[in-house]
C-alpha cells in the first residue's frame, strides 16, 4: 500500500513541530504544499524533494501529493497548525477514493487556537468555538450565524482568517454581530506571526478590536464573559477553587 501523510507543521517555526511530525517528514521521499509553507521547513529536510502550488490550487496540490503517492515513494502533504483545522486532511481523504492504492495518514500539529492562546496567557480554558471569517467556501451569512451562536453561548471564540486586502472589513463586520450579544469591555486579545520571527500580541476590549485593523497572520481571540486581564494576559477562568481541609479533617472548599 503507498503511503501519503497530511502532516500539519505547527505555527511555523521548526522547534514547535511535533517529534512526530518530525520524524514522518524525515521518512518520506517527497514532500509537498503550499509554498509559503514548504520554504518554513525545507532548511530542516535536505535531501528530499519539495513540490509547491500556489494558493487556491488546494485540490491540484492533493492530486500531485497522490501521483507521487502512486509511484511508490513516501510522500508528506503539509499545512501549517494542524492538517485536520482548515487544513488539507479532509480533501485528501476525499479524493483518496479515486487512488484505492494509496493509504492517507493524518499526521496532528499545533493549530493557531492554541499556540496562539498560550502567547497570550490562558484565554481557551473553558469552552470555545474556532470560527474563520474566510468566506472563499462558507457564506458569509452561515459565518455571521455561527459567529451570533457562539456569542449567544457565550463561548470564548477563536477567529481565524480575520482579514485579508479584499476583506478588510470582515473584523468589524463580525464585531458588530458579537456586540449584539457580548459587552464592548469583553477582554480580546490578538497574535500575530504566531512562532514566527516578528511574533507579537495585544490585549484589548471587543469594542477597540472592531477598531483594529488586522491580516491573515493575526489570529483572534474574544473572551467569554468571565475572562479577565491577570497581569497583562489574557486569562478564562474555568472555576477551579482552591481547598483546604477544616477542623474534623473534612475538605472543603475555600471562601
Amino acid at each position: 500500500m503507498n503511503k501519503l501523510y497530511a502532516v500539519g507543521i505547527g505555527p511555523g517555526d521548526y522547534s514547535h513541530m511535533t517529534l512526530e511530525a518530525a520524524q514522518v517528514l524525515e521518512t518520506c521521499d517527497v514532500i509537498v504544499g503550499y509554498t509559503v509553507y514548504v520554504d518554513l521547513v525545507k532548511e530542516h529536510f535536505p535531501g528530499k524533494e519539495f513540490l509547491t502550488t500556489p494558493m487556491r490550487q488546494e485540490e491540484r496540490r492533493c492530486r500531485m501529493a497522490f501521483e507521487e503517492a502512486a509511484k511508490g515513494r513516501t510522500v508528506a502533504m503539509i499545512c501549517s497548525g494542524d492538517s485536520g483545522v482548515y487544513g488539507m486532511a479532509g480533501l485528501l481523504l476525499e479524493l483518496g477514493r479515486e487512488f484505492p492504492d494509496c493509504e492517507v495518514e493524518v499526521i496532528s500539529g499545533v493549530t493557531a487556537a492554541l499556540s496562539g492562546a498560550a502567547v497570550l496567557g490562558a484565554p481557551l480554558i473553558h469552552d470555545f468555538a474556532v470560527i474563520s471569517l474566510s468566506d472563499l467556501l462558507t457564506p458569509w451569512e452561515l459565518i455571521e450565524k455561527r459567529l451570533a451562536c457562539a456569542a449567544e453561548g457565550d463561548f470564548s471564540i477563536c477567529i481565524y482568517n480575520p482579514s485579508s486586502r479584499k476583506r478588510n472589513d470582515y473584523l468589524k463586520k463580525a464585531c458588530r454581530v458579537l456586540l449584539e450579544t457580548k459587552a464592548p469591555d469583553t477582554v480580546c486579545g490578538l497574535v500575530r506571526n504566531i512562532g514566527r520571527e516578528g511574533q507579537s500580541f495585544r490585549v484589548l476590549t471587543l469594542a477597540e478590536l472592531a477598531e483594529t485593523e488586522t491580516d491573515m497572520f493575526t489570529t483572534v481571540f474574544v473572551g467569554n464573559s468571565a475572562t479577565r486581564v491577570i497581569d497583562g494576559r489574557m486569562v478564562t477562568p474555568r472555576g477551579y477553587r482552591s481547598e483546604r481541609e477544616d477542623g474534623e479533617g473534612k475538605t472543603v472548599p475555600a471562601e
